[in-house]
């Protein structure tokens, strides 16, 4: 069984006119930056004469590990489901951050532990929290196969009904350790080198961690293989964001990256399908060992960096504005033409 995606490259046609109509508003070359960059992105990507930014939505997915009983992060897997309750009821920094930016947020139900009944809830469960990666594999290869497949269904939905541009976050109690897995899979790097402490976890714990990372990696038999890296180590949420990313990328619209766990979805989507990258802008670089490197290993320049270490999507919803500003400036900033302005 296997999972083929409709993805089309970006098409480069209009790039020397997208940098030309830049570089000729009234301000130095380059002056803006990033955002800039941003403007260029957003532009090739819609391939219209203005950039909009229309109905972006935040997806945050959430799922439990079966790792989490190898006690690799400070609190129990029982915080995933009063977390997204807490996001129900509008209280966690991404409710705050979403309203701050005027940005839709929905949360799903991928695979925690204990259901929640309630209407403003996603349900979209493949189990009650993957197994013990440290011991066998996460998923079986049905659960990686729906996990995708609900990702991706969601993502196109939401773009035919008329959404631009989609934000990812996670909810997840022990999910660093499966994003760590996964960094140091494809990436072919040693654990040592992806295990960050997580929720601050202590010097020994950081140990335990990696030394379970070390057995779930020496278990993997083709690490070159997204579908067998997901299943082995991966977790329902961070399968149903790869296939999210996947969908929107099929959908032509854009991908707004958050941090650690995140990435590590986009490492695997850009596995799955390369051109699913040219759809992604990643908003900063976190706190967490191994992000930096994993942007970098995706030719990556991040918006900002104030030392982000939450998840839950909320650096991407603090990078809106910004993509925002870049389509402002690009639709309306006059040209040294138009204002006047003598070269």
């Amino acid at each position: 069984m296997s999972t083929s995606w409709n993805i089309k490259p970006v098409s480069r046609e209009n790039s020397d006119a997208i940098l030309h109509k830049i570089n000729m508003k009234t301000k130095p070359l380059g002056a803006l930056g990033l955002l800039e960059d941003t403007a260029h992105q957003l532009a090739m990507v819609q391939g219209t004469p203005e950039i909009t930014i229309n109905q972006p939505t935040m997806l945050v997915f959430a799922g439990d590990h079966g790792v989490s009983e190898e006690k690799v992060s400070l609190t129990s897997s029982d915080v995933t489901r009063q977390m997204v309750l807490n996001f129900l009821a509008g209280g966690a920094a991404i409710n705050c951050l979403c309203r701050a930016n005027n940005m839709a947020l929905k949360v799903i139900d991928a695979g925690i532990k204990t259901p929640i009944n309630d209407d403003r809830l996603i349900i979209q469960r493949i189990g009650t929290g993957t197994r013990n990666l440290a011991k066998e594999a996460a998923m079986a290869e049905e659960e990686v196969l729906l996990a995708l497949e609900y990702g991706r269904r969601l993502a196109k939905q939401l773009a035919a009904e008329g959404c631009n541009l989609l934000a990812f976050g996670e909810m997840g109690i022990g999910n660093t350790t499966p994003a760590s897995c996964i960094m140091a899979a494809l990436m072919n790097k040693p654990a040592a080198e992806c295990v960050g402490r997580g929720t601050g976890i202590s010097d020994s714990q950081l140990k335990h961690k990696i030394a379970i990372t070390e057995t779930a990696l020496a278990r993997i038999g083709s690490k070159n293989d997204p579908h067998n890296v997901l299943q082995e180590v991966g977790g329902f949420e961070i399968a149903q964001i790869t296939g999210a990313m996947l969908g929107a990328a099929e959908a032509g619209i854009s991908i707004l990256v958050d941090g650690f766990i995140t990435t590590a979805s986009a490492l695997l989507a850009a596995k799955f399908a390369p051109a699913c990258r040219d759809y992604m802008l990643f908003a900063h670089c976190s706190g967490e060992q191994g992000h930096q490197a994993m942007l970098e290993a995706l030719g990556a320049t991040p918006l900002l960096q104030l030392g982000l270490r939450l998840g839950e999507g909320t650096g991407a919803a603090v990078a809106l504005p910004l993509l925002r500003s870049a389509a402002e400036f690009y639709n309306n900033m006059a040209s040294f033409e138009s204002a006047g302005v003598t070269l």
